[in-house]
């Protein structure tokens, strides 16, 4: 008797997603290769969401997910939370942006002023409208203060998508992930390896450096305070790019998880409460470097200007208050940090029992997977998981995904379930 072939991953995907894909063909007649953002583009399509909640969202086919893309990591909270929908709900019929100064503004900022360490005693405040803003504003401050042009970076620490955060994300670390970077852009910035303090030390021997920019996340508190000491013996500003880890591994962020405290740092993401807005904060000398002052010559030649449509545009500030203000509560974080903890140890039993080489990691709340030896790799390695996991109602990110406060036990079930079955397909189609 003839057995019959199972379906493959991209046959069921394709079944089960007939609107999104119809969707897809349409976006490709309106953006290149018809996504808004690199992270969503995905073979053969993505999927197309139509409302969120919680833990979960919902696409145009009916099919629904327990949601680990989290808003690219801004939704700590989850969607929609209450608390956040009410005060944006409430905004918004006052007004989306005045042009003019509001009392939101300085309510978010001295949030910030209290929770971030690097920005306590008396530290100063910038609002901006995004992560990428943020460390380019940072950037911009650090050169101004210092005097010289030269920024060091780890290699494969993503600071966002302007010019300068391209150099050192990929090999060869010399060259810019992106086409259209000036030459002269690519000269102003060094990558070296992370966690190897002998090769930031000599990275700033020549003594142009302004700033040293860096993720916290995967490193340890000994090298961070020897990163500390070594900048501040350069006087080099050290800028702490907390976008992403910012109020997930700690109300303070991972600079307070981690009891190291830089000269600046940036936010986005939760900073916003799931809407757009990014800052940079720190030392006031510094931050002083934006200040309007009666003198011509610092008006033209010495102020770092900065101007901004978005910032800090009253609903953003609604949202980062209602957010800021729910996870100052450390049990927040706690509670993403226990519930991850349980999924990765459920990944784990099931990469055992399957016999298949890999393991389930990452920090906190923040959950990544790695294949130790898979038949394929890139885009179509994650592609195939990412679509694997789904078929299970599962949506991660990449290879990997962020944890909210609100995810439950239930929501660990079925994501460790979907994670068992997505093992056994990848075996069937000879992936791992």
């Amino acid at each position: 008797m003839t057995q019959l072939r199972r379906t493959t991953i991209a046959e069921e995907l394709a079944v089960r997603h007939a609107q999104s894909a119809d969707l897809y063909t349409q976006a490709l007649d309106v953006f290149p290769s018809g996504v808004t953002h690199d992270s969503r583009f995905m073979g053969p399509f993505p999927i197309y969401v139509t409302r969120a909640q919680g833990s979960h969202k919902w696409d145009v086919d009916g099919n629904e997910y327990v949601d680990y893309f989290g808003g690219h990591g801004a939704l700590i909270l989850g969607h929609c939370h209450p608390q956040v929908t009410a005060a944006v709900t409430e905004q918004v019929h006052k007004g989306s942006h005045y042009g003019a100064c509001h009392a939101l503004e300085i309510e978010w900022g001295r949030l910030v002023q209290e929770l971030v360490p690097s920005t306590r005693s008396g530290g100063k405040v910038k609002f901006v409208s995004s992560g990428t803003e943020a460390t380019l504003m940072a950037l911009r401050l650090a050169r101004a203060f210092t005097g010289k042009d030269v920024v060091v970076k780890m290699r494969g620490h993503f600071h966002g998508w302007h010019d300068y955060a391209t150099i050192g994300m990929s090999e060869p670390w010399d060259a810019p992930s992106s086409n259209g970077v000036p030459l002269g852009v690519r000269q102003s910035m060094r990558a070296v390896p992370a966690g190897d303090i002998a090769a930031l030390e000599a990275a700033l021997q020549p003594g142009d450096v302004a700033a040293v920019i860096m993720l916290l996340n995967g490193l340890s508190t000994e090298y961070l305070q020897q990163v500390r000491a070594v900048t501040s013996k350069h006087g080099v500003v050290l800028i702490f790019d907390e976008v992403v880890t910012g109020f997930r591994y700690a109300p303070g962020g991972a600079q307070e998880y981690f009891g190291v405290t830089p000269d600046l740092s940036t936010h986005a993401k939760i900073l916003a409460g799931g809407y757009p807005g990014g800052s940079v904060s720190g030392r006031a000398d510094i931050m002083n470097m934006l200040e309007h002052r009666p003198d011509a010559e610092w008006q033209r030649f010495k102020r770092v200007s900065h101007p901004g449509t978005f910032n800090a545009n009253p609903v953003s500030a609604a949202a980062g208050i209602a957010c800021l203000s729910l996870v100052k509560d450390p049990a927040v974080q706690k509670r993403a940090t226990a519930t991850a903890d349980k999924i990765r140890a459920g990944m784990n039993d099931a990469f055992e029992r399957h016999g298949v080489g890999g393991s389930a990691g990452g920090e906190v709340s923040i959950l990544s997977v790695q294949f130790y030896n898979p038949k394929i790799t890139g885009s179509e390695l994650i592609w195939r998981f990412r679509g694997a996991m789904q078929l299970g109602g599962v949506d991660f990110s990449y290879l990997g995904g962020m944890v909210s406060a609100v995810h439950d036990d239930r929501d660990v079930d079925q994501t460790v379930t979907a994670f068992d079955q997505a093992l056994v397909r990848l075996q069937e189609e000879g992936v791992v």
